[in-house]
């Protein structure tokens, strides 16, 4: 058995543009964030795909639509889940964060910004994300790929990574210097022994 599981992060959207923080605010693509959806699926083309995933927020689906037209596979299920949402980074959603490192500090927002486990105010951290997203994949799209179905996710930068982190068992230090780009196809190929090989995992290990 050899299954596929691609991610996709969004196209830039139009506060990526802007250097604004996002987490839950609902905003979509930009001019280049649709390119760069367009562009994933022309990637993904030949590949077949038996169902997707996807966030509540309009970026990631809007993404999402564009990637199914341009690699074929338009009529495949689609499933919506809050637990893939972005990061919700709470008091500093819309803030520019040149503007919010000036009022700040440097320091401070970086910390928000790149630690595992502090939040910004009224926010997540990357564990709070990290503990809702790999109980969503392990229950809801973990048994998919044990059906020999090839999934799509297609989220945003920090759930994506929480994700990652998991799948290649990183380290906290490890994921907070892994970048996900936008509208790039990351694919990972398992097989029945690795797929068991997380299921132990999941079991057995924690965040930390």
């Amino acid at each position: 058995m050899s299954i596929k599981l691609f991610l996709i992060r969004h196209g830039q959207s139009l506060w990526n543009l802007e250097n604004r923080f996002t987490g839950w605010k609902d905003i979509d693509l930009s001019e280049q964030g649709v390119r760069e959806a367009i562009e994933a699926g022309k990637q993904l083309r030949g590949e077949p795909i038996d169902i997707a995933f996807t966030s509540t927020l309009i970026r990631a689906q809007h993404t999402l639509d564009l990637v199914l037209q341009n690699c074929g596979e338009a009529g495949i299920p689609i499933i919506i889940d809050k637990a893939l949402n972005e990061r919700s980074y709470g008091d500093l959603e819309g803030l520019n964060k040149g503007d919010t490192a000036a009022r700040y500090g440097e320091a401070q927002v970086h910390i928000w910004r790149r630690s595992f486990s502090v939040r910004p105010p009224g926010g997540e951290s990357l564990e709070d994300t990290y503990n809702r997203v790999i109980p969503y994949f392990m229950h809801t799209i973990l048994p998919h790929m044990e059906a020999a179905e090839n999934v799509l996710i297609v989220a945003h930068g920090n759930s994506l990574r929480a994700l990652v982190m998991f799948i290649d068992n990183l380290s906290q230090d490890e994921i907070l210097q892994r970048e996900i780009a936008t509208g790039f196809p990351l694919t990972y190929t398992f097989n029945r022994p690795m797929i068991d090989e997380l299921r132990e995992r999941y079991g057995s290990s924690t965040p930390a």
